[in-house]
């Protein structure tokens, strides 16, 4: 795919700030999700969906959600306008039932957010992957999708790579690994080497940062939190955050997202915590480059 030179945030952003305004109005307005589901005879499971950004929602129905809860009618027409926004597609959207509902979330943020600090500890992160290691790493998840379903997904996680490599505004990646990562051999010891290869020229560009936590550094943080990505948003006009930072955190029948002050606080402590305990980025590269060796030999 071709790298992506404009802002194509898609529809997870708005509907994530809609959500959120429709939570707020519903606490001021003393209903609970039960309450508002009864009275707009819906179920609670499609209030919980709209208020948590996983869908978009026309604007009749935003206008009634604002007339249950007594919103003033100048915040309605914005709240029904904002409706019209997440109805936007991302280009990830192409790739259709490739993308499970709760990557199609993360997709939309992860386009948006100015900057992720990433740690991993068993594999390499979808963004740094080459073709060949993701294709092992997606054929050992889903051993039940054929060929062509395995060549769509491959080709979707090298597209979400070009966020890193955009002229414009390129995502700012900050990424610890574990150095277990380095020694697994996935794929085989030639795809291997040539992913850890590939890891040392990302590491290069000027937006990225890669530092890799050693054996030695014995008893971490990261080895308490588990993998977890932190993003944060582009700030607005007013200096303000866009979106609140939101944590991410990967699991094998599902995904956990957290964007509490306290929350977000408490990873990005984590991550300090966890990159100040690592190899600093020279070191790390040479620690590469000689793992790299070590598997062709």
């Amino acid at each position: 795919m071709a790298e992506q030179t404009t802002d194509t945030t898609g529809s997870t952003v708005p509907r994530r700030q809609l959500g959120r305004y429709l939570r707020e109005l519903r606490n001021k307005s003393r209903f609970t999700v039960k309450a508002a589901a009864e009275a707009l005879e819906w179920s609670e499971t499609k209030i919980w969906r709209i208020e948590n950004g996983f869908t978009s929602l026309r604007s009749l129905d935003v206008q009634a959600m604002c007339a249950i809860y007594g919103a003033p009618p100048d915040l309605t027409e914005a709240l029904m306008a904002l409706a019209k926004e997440t109805k936007a597609k991302g280009w990830w959207q192409s790739y259709g039932d490739a993308i499970p509902e709760w990557l199609d979330l993360y997709l939309g943020l992860e386009e948006a957010a100015a900057q992720i600090s990433w740690f991993e500890s068993e594999l390499v992160p979808g963004l740094l992957q080459t073709g060949d290691y993701a294709r092992a790493v997606i054929a050992e998840d889903n051993p039940s999708v054929d060929e062509a379903e395995l060549d769509r997904r491959v080709q979707l996680r090298l597209a979400r790579q070009t966020i890193a490599r955009r002229e414009r505004s390129p995502l700012v990646l900050r990424v610890a690994l574990n150095e277990a990562i380095l020694r697994r051999p996935v794929g085989g010891p030639e795809v291997m080497a040539s992913q850890l290869e590939a890891l040392a020229e990302a590491a290069a560009l000027p937006n990225i940062a890669l530092r890799v936590v050693a054996y030695r550094a014995g008893l971490h943080r990261g080895l308490m939190s588990g993998p977890f990505e932190l993003l944060r948003f582009p700030v607005n006009g007013n200096g303000e955050d866009s979106e609140p930072a939101t944590v991410y955190a990967d699991g094998f029948t599902g995904s956990l997202y957290l964007d509490k002050p306290h929350e977000v606080e408490r990873y990005g402590t984590a991550f300090d915590s966890i990159w100040d305990a690592a190899l600093d980025e020279r070191a790390s590269i040479e620690l590469i480059h000689q793992a790299a060796e070590e598997l062709r030999q």
